[in-house]
């Protein structure tokens, strides 16, 4: 996957341990987030989730990516490609600067991904939201995706088709 195709707006890029304080910063503003999520984000939970993979995935699947608008850091993805299957992928964490929230930003992000996993076959994005968030849950139904199974999260998933992403594809 070129994770540089993940967005024609903003600079994408694979994140490493030398972006902590980067991610920590944009994190520790979403404190609603972690309301619903605890515990409260830390640079120790942020290199957990870097390497973190569901079962029987490898780290060449993942996809720990930043969304870049010059120099600072405005959204970060978590990004797994083919789980639960080789049709679908599964985003596992997406969070915008809060600075930046509410003004477009976060969805055309998730537009430009979606556009773009067509492309390379996937038909589906899926998804997990904390009960309870109203933030999260409005945000992914207003993206297009619906609740497909209720546990211990909410999963979501997002069928593509290529009449929904025709007039974002690159």
């Amino acid at each position: 996957m070129n994770t540089a195709s993940l967005s024609n707006i903003f600079t994408v890029r694979r994140l490493n341990g030398n972006d902590i304080d980067l991610i920590y910063n944009l994190c520790a503003d979403n404190k609603i987030f972690y309301q619903y999520h605890p515990p409260f984000v830390t640079r120790e939970s942020i290199l957990q989730d870097m390497e973190a993979l569901p079962p029987g995935r490898e780290l060449s699947d993942k996809f720990y990516v930043g969304f870049f608008d010059g120099n600072a850091l405005i959204a970060v993805l978590d990004l797994i490609i083919g789980y639960p299957d080789k049709n679908t992928d599964f985003i596992g964490f997406f969070m915008m600067d809060a600075s930046r929230q509410g003004q477009g930003s976060g969805s055309k992000i998730i537009q430009e991904c979606a556009a773009y996993l067509y492309t390379t076959g996937c038909r589906k994005l899926r998804l997990g939201v904390d009960k309870g968030n109203p933030q999260s849950n409005a945000f992914w139904r207003k993206n297009g995706f619906c609740v497909v199974d209720t546990g211990e999260y909410i999963l979501m998933e997002r069928t593509l088709r290529a009449s929904s992403c025709d007039h974002l594809l690159y």
